[in-house]
């Protein structure tokens, strides 16, 4: 039973690895900072400890989904996965890194593999630089860059537009801020493929549909029964704001890659109706 240790085992994204992995008959290890179901803790801001943990768990693979708690932790997001890439390389043993697209400005808009990062803001500069020490450690490594992560009703985005709409924060969606959504579930399985293999390098792993933050939002608001009409909107534009507005990820590549299939926004958002003829937005856990 191959063995896989996931960093950022509380996060959304990093739960749902740790579930499908046990529900694929693999032998999961989570890793977390923070308190909570994981099965070790781990400060990847701490390379002694990184290699102490990873010692002791002698796992097969590592899956890195962890990074910052905010979006300016530069020693947990850029740091952390060197730390994690070197004690990797040392023991031997396989990864899998998610990247993002946040490393990208959205000037040439279409990104394949071969793209070379450009940031425009903190977040984006310490995910690139992430991802340029896992390639320089360790060239055997799968990097994953992917966009928006959402559809189990736990996505950031789902949350801020319940949120938005409810009127516990104040904020608007932008109409010119355009991504390629992955539903949550489709990277995890991906990732989980990608660990079992032996592609190196950069992959695209992204949902078919590029759509604006705001029109995913009301795609949330539509499945889940609220009104569309109360997400407030706005534009990069207008507000002269300096972030990357339209920016989509090629995934060609992954297509021919993976058998896993990649949904887009319109697709796994729709509403499902259930027996009793309600909308069943799926589960929350």
């Amino acid at each position: 039973m191959t063995r896989v240790l996931i960093t950022g085992a509380t996060g959304s994204l990093g739960r749902r690895v740790l579930a499908r992995a046990a529900a694929a008959g693999l032998q999961p290890v989570g890793a977390s900072f923070r308190s909570g179901p994981a099965d070790v803790r781990m400060d990847i801001r701490d390379p002694g400890e990184v290699r102490r943990v990873l010692g002791e768990v002698r796992p097969e693979v590592i899956i890195h989904t962890a990074a910052g708690r905010d979006r300016g932790d530069w020693p947990a997001t850029a740091d952390g996965a060197a730390h994690v890439a070197v004690a990797a390389a040392d023991l031997g043993v396989r990864l899998v890194h998610v990247s993002s697209d946040a490393i990208f400005s959205g000037r040439a808009v279409d990104y394949d593999e071969q793209a070379l990062p450009d940031p425009v803001y903190a977040y984006g500069a310490a995910k690139a630089a992430a991802e340029t020490a896992v390639r320089a450690v360790l060239p055997s490594a799968a990097v994953v860059r992917t966009s928006l992560i959402l559809g189990d009703g736990n996505g950031a985005h789902e949350i801020l537009t319940h949120d938005l709409i409810a009127g516990r924060v104040r904020g608007a969606l932008f109409t010119d801020e355009i991504r390629k959504p992955v539903h949550v579930d489709d990277l995890a399985d991906a990732l989980l493929e990608l660990a079992a293999g032996d592609y190196r390098g950069v992959l695209n792993v992204a949902g078919t549909d590029a759509i604006s933050r705001y029109d995913l939002g009301v795609l949330v608001a539509r499945r889940d029964g609220l009104d569309p009409a109360a997400i407030p909107a706005a534009s990069l534009a207008a507000l002269g704001l300096s972030r990357p507005a339209d920016l989509r990820l090629s995934t060609e590549r992954a297509e021919q890659v993976l058998t896993v299939r990649l949904r887009g926004a319109r697709t796994f958002l729709k509403p499902v109706l259930s027996s009793a003829g309600a909308v069943d937005t799926g589960p929350r856990d």
